[in-house]
């Protein structure tokens, strides 16, 4: 059974957060003489000058609308990377603690298990990316703190088998992260919708693909209230900066605009899908439920360098196990996909 209280650091329990001066005092003032600012103003304008909201009260609320969660439930983050690094930092002990990932998948599960020496079990997707769950089962030790399942998953861009995520957090005692950075662009239902049904279930989404807001480093975390706590808890005080809460308040009112993005986004995904098989270098073109293509080829280094020549970047997946000779190709607009096509048809086999 599942509980917190044992599978949270000690240390994490006993610690006090920093209190900033915006938490000692959550009134208004005419004269704020308590942060250390610059009460002259900003040289970047705005009131840039005064520390953000430390817990982004207007920006979780919309959010929590939006998603139909609690503003409790959410930890908003530098990135889906920061939640990432703290739930390691909050669970895991240095040298002593594990957790498991299944790749091909997100390179940032083994930089941040590294980063706080955590020992990273792996259990290799199948052939068709999907979780061997008796295998992960097994491959669970005592010590086994985190479980990371990416889904759509990167770098493959198919949706996870439900029922093998549920297997996995019915029958897992630690954290079940479940990242969801390209959920917008899929047809299956977010597992924010099932963080009651699971107290071990942690879901990540970000703003930088369907929002295309990737610039402004946002990433969110949805979980228990519990869980949620303690990330606030060890979170540095003013890790998202006014801009980037500015603006995602305003992106937030762009439903519309959103819809229109994803649509065109999974139209020319489409196209792209019915277009590239019928190229000679093309072997294989893997299901997605994302904003991009895992392509396999018959020569992708080769394919690869061509394409640079042409001014045209991808990503080239052959050295990640169960990639080899596969480009991913994000989807980009109508005329750079017709480029992209038009490139690859030219290429000498």
């Amino acid at each position: 059974m599942f509980d917190l209280q044992s599978i949270v650091r000690p240390n994490v329990w006993r610690m006090k957060p920093y209190a900033s001066a915006r938490d000692e005092f959550k009134g208004t003032a005419s004269v704020y003489l308590d942060a250390n600012e610059n009460n002259l103003g900003s040289l970047a304008g705005n009131n840039y000058n005064r520390y953000p909201d430390p817990h982004q009260k207007a920006l979780k609320s919309k959010i929590a609308t939006i998603k139909g969660v609690k503003p409790s439930q959410i930890f908003l983050g530098n990135g889906s990377d920061e939640a990432i690094d703290l739930l390691f930092r909050m669970v895991c002990r240095p040298g002593q603690d594990r957790a498991l990932f299944l790749p091909p998948t997100y390179g940032m599960y083994e930089v941040s298990a590294n980063l706080n020496d955590v020992q990273l079990d792996t259990v290799q997707l199948t052939a068709d990316f999907q979780i061997p769950v008796a295998e992960v089962l097994r491959n669970v030790k005592p010590e086994t703190k985190l479980i990371f399942i990416c889904s759509p998953n990167n770098p493959t861009g198919n949706n996870i088998n439900p029922e093998d995520i549920e297997a996995i957090l019915d029958n897992f005692d630690g954290l079940v992260i479940v990242d969801e950075a390209y959920i917008d662009f899929s047809d299956e239902p977010s597992w924010t919708t099932r963080l009651q049904d699971f107290p071990n279930l942690v879901v990540l989404q970000t703003f930088s693909k369907a929002w295309g807001m990737a610039g402004l480093r946002l990433g969110m975390a949805f979980a228990s209230e519990e869980i949620i706590a303690l990330l606030d808890k060890i979170k540095p005080p003013y890790n998202i900066n006014e801009a980037t809460q500015e603006l995602a308040l305003k992106a937030l009112d762009q439903d519309e605009q959103l819809k229109y993005m994803i649509e065109e986004i999974i139209q020319e995904r489409q196209l792209l899908e019915a277009a590239l098989p019928t190229l000679a270098i093309v072997e294989k073109v893997y299901p997605t439920d994302a904003n991009f293509i895992l392509v396999k080829v018959k020569d992708a280094n080769a394919l690869y360098s061509y394409l640079l020549d042409k001014g045209i970047v991808t990503r080239n997946r052959s050295s990640v196990p169960g990639c080899e000779n596969c480009l991913r190709i994000s989807v980009g607009t109508t005329d750079e996909n017709q480029k992209l096509y038009q490139a690859m048809a030219e290429f000498k086999v």
